[in-house]
């Protein structure tokens, strides 16, 4: 029968002291919650959202913020950059204006 030896493991022998981590709890305390003072500047005010049964909503337009013809072969589509309610500026997207004009009547009534 062979005697065998186990090796120690290297990362084993870095020990505890050495460990990066060790100054970190692995506990999230309440008391940390305790240090915070309310302050009223801070409240938010929200519009309530009607939500379908379906849990969805139908998005509001804000305002038109560009306008664009993309060209294709032999005609061109009319574009409209559009922002919508509860979304920031980045999140506009381009809709057609023939849709727009049909959805909303009051945009364009020149």
């Amino acid at each position: 029968m062979v005697e065998r030896h186990s090796q120690p493991n290297p990362y084993f022998q870095v020990g505890w002291a050495g460990n990066p981590f060790s100054t970190v709890h692995d506990v999230f305390h309440v008391s940390m919650l305790m240090k915070y003072v309310a302050d009223p500047t801070y409240v938010v005010d929200f519009e309530p959202l009607h939500i379908n049964e379906n849990l969805s909503y139908e998005e509001q337009l804000v305002e038109i913020l560009a306008k664009d013809v993309k060209m294709l072969r032999n005609r061109g589509i009319a574009l409209v950059k559009v922002l919508w309610r509860n979304h920031g500026a980045k999140e506009a997207t381009w809709e057609r204006e023939a849709n727009m004009r049909a959805v909303y009547l009051e945009l364009y009534k020149d």
